[in-house]
């Protein structure tokens, strides 16, 4: 159906978009399932996590899935799939010691099985390229790797949306706005 992309940076309003299209589509009967790839490393983690659970209500199926996307999507019943966050989910999958085209191949096995769902899905992703450059391989590895995962998404995503300050801009592919 229809596979909507949030990108941004932190505090942007990316997962409060993802929570208030959750909230009109359980208002309308819809189910809605919230698929989390974070895990709990450490307190300010844990405080993040225990915050945006308690903004979802009792009603929304929670599957915990840090890297298997791909299966996570598949126990999603009919509704709504909200997927929070890719970020994450890149550096678990890093963390597993996955090559980048892995990576990359991993992405689009999940991004493939979101979009071909027959209900709509939202995922949200940092953009993490905007930034200063990082002063670490890793830290270089890891915004060259989310920036390829989050072109792949954006690819089979309509729409794209950019948020900023709680705001959105619909990103088009390039190629559709030139002669």
């Amino acid at each position: 159906m229809a596979l909507t992309l949030l990108i941004g940076g932190a505090r942007s309003g990316k997962s409060a978009l993802a929570v208030d299209i959750g909230h009109r589509h359980h208002a309308a009967g819809i189910a809605v399932t919230y698929i989390a790839t974070a895990t709990a490393l450490d307190d300010d983690m844990a405080d993040r996590i225990e915050r945006h659970q308690s903004e979802r209500p009792s009603g929304w199926t929670t599957i915990e899935e840090t890297t298997d996307l791909v299966g996570a999507i598949e126990r999603v019943p009919n509704g709504l799939a909200i997927i929070d966050c890719l970020t994450l989910w890149t550096s678990n999958l890093m963390w597993q010691d996955l090559t980048d085209d892995a990576i990359g191949d991993a992405a689009r096995d999940a991004a493939a099985r979101a979009a071909g769902r027959d209900d709509p899905t939202v995922v949200i992703t940092n953009e993490v390229g905007l930034g200063i450059h990082p002063d670490t391989d890793l830290g270089r590895r890891y915004r060259d790797v989310l920036g390829r995962v989050n072109q792949i998404w954006a690819a089979v995503a309509d729409p794209t949306l950019l948020m900023v300050a709680g705001r959105a801009t619909r990103l088009d592919d390039p190629r559709t706005l030139l002669p």
